[in-house]
């Protein structure tokens, strides 16, 4: 996958909460990685999806941390953010959910969403998980690694950042 990233001329910025940082240290487990991974921001708090991604306020208070919509914001600002020379990373990927052991923000345990962005494009995958928190947490990863690999066959090879 990052081969055909690199190949590509596409870079992959990374925004997590309930993985915790296991996204990016996926992702930058094999070597080369630093061709296409900008980098992550674990915005664990809900207050730091607001000010470090720029997840609308109202969104998160209205809804909480765990909702499609913050998802979505997650993986558009994290492109932003992690811009190099003014130039947004390619693709977004986000995570935001519940792994346990309590419900959070009205949702219940295993409830996850993965976000990817292409440019403005965004899409949202939303997943109810079930298991250990730790197993929840691996599979969100497992399933955002997958969310990269099918997007990228979806992007053209022009380098976008």
């Amino acid at each position: 996958m990052l081969e055909e990233l690199a190949r590509r001329g596409l870079t992959v910025a990374v925004a997590e909460s309930l993985t915790g940082g296991l996204l990016v240290a996926a992702l930058i487990a094999p070597a080369g990685a630093s061709r296409v991974v900008r980098g992550g921001i674990v915005a664990y708090d809900t207050a730091l999806k607001h000010s470090l991604l720029g997840v609308d306020a109202a969104t998160l208070a209205a809804h909480g941390a765990v909702h499609p919509d913050v998802a979505r914001s997650m993986a558009l600002g994290v492109r932003e953010r992690l811009a190099v020379a003014g130039v947004p990373a390619s693709i977004g990927l986000a995570t935001t959910g519940v792994a346990g052991p309590d419900p959070q923000d009205g949702q219940p345990v295993g409830t996850a969403y993965v976000a990817l962005a292409v440019g403005d494009h965004v899409t949202v995958r939303t997943l109810a998980l079930s298991g250990t928190r730790d197993a929840i947490r691996r599979a969100v990863v497992s399933e955002s690694l997958e969310m990269l690999t099918e997007s990228i066959a979806l992007t053209d090879s022009h380098p976008r950042g």
